[in-house]
């Protein structure tokens, strides 16, 4: 079966210092995917790459087997392939109802209407009323954005992305500064996405790493280190040392 995802030889160079060295990497269809290492591996560089952020110095970039080392970051949207951020990128003033009834829209090449015009669209509403409902958003969704608890912010922007209908997410740290008593409900919806999307996730907390991956592959220095299953790299000596800690 093609990868979903695929990366040959990728590689990124900022002058003299080389971010990213040779990774070749193989995201399976359906897959659950977790992409870890240490600060300053080169995890972020890579996601940059794959979503067309930066362009690689050298290597290819292939989505369910088209290259799409040269499309824009809309292009590569528009083929299916979404994600997430460290820090939220969403619009303070807006509602999450706002939100994601313009992400659909323009999903729907409904663009340009404002949001008191898409607001008269009974599908547009029910569609995002029902996605909101489905990422825990139903109580806030008249809210401005800005008001939300930070663990709400990240749902939201998780929903927004699953609103283009993606056939590949990458999830950037997506517990990543949430509160421990919002935390559960990040989790749980990371564990609920939908079983045809493959998710590729990047993420420091090795409880959701552990629970949620099938196959986690793992950078150090820009390298790729190791792959294979959450056992075969929980119990890897290699991993433990410059990652997990001697004692995990």
């Amino acid at each position: 079966m093609t990868p979903a995802l695929e990366t040959r030889n990728l590689k990124k160079s900022f002058g003299g210092f080389l971010a990213t060295n040779d990774v070749s990497l193989t995201i399976a269809q359906g897959a659950r995917h977790a992409l870890i290492g240490p600060n300053g591996a080169g995890k972020t560089t890579i996601i940059n790459l794959l979503t067309g952020v930066l362009a690689p110095t050298a290597g290819r970039v292939l989505l369910h087997g088209e290259d799409i080392t040269a499309l824009s970051v809309h292009a590569r949207v528009g083929k299916g392939l979404s994600r997430t951020f460290q820090i939220n990128q969403l619009f303070g003033d807006f509602t999450p109802l706002d939100s994601i009834m313009l992400a659909i829209s323009e999903r729907q090449r409904r663009g340009g209407k404002g949001l008191v015009a898409l607001a008269s669209q009974k599908d547009l509403i029910e569609e995002s009323a029902a996605l909101l409902e489905s990422f825990r958003l139903a109580d806030v969704m008249a809210q401005p954005t800005m008001l939300l608890p930070y663990g709400k912010q990240r749902l939201l922007e998780i929903a927004l992305a699953i609103a283009t209908r993606p056939r590949v997410l990458l999830l950037d740290e997506p517990a990543a500064g949430v509160p421990e008593e919002e935390r559960h409900e990040v989790l749980a919806t990371v564990r609920d996405l939908p079983s045809d999307v493959t998710v590729v996730l990047i993420e420091h907390d090795m409880d959701l790493v552990f629970s949620f991956a099938d196959r986690i592959s793992v950078l150090a220095q820009g390298a790729m280190f190791a792959e294979g299953t959450v056992d075969e790299i929980s119990k890897d000596p290699g991993v433990k040392s410059i990652y997990l800690g001697e004692d995990a």
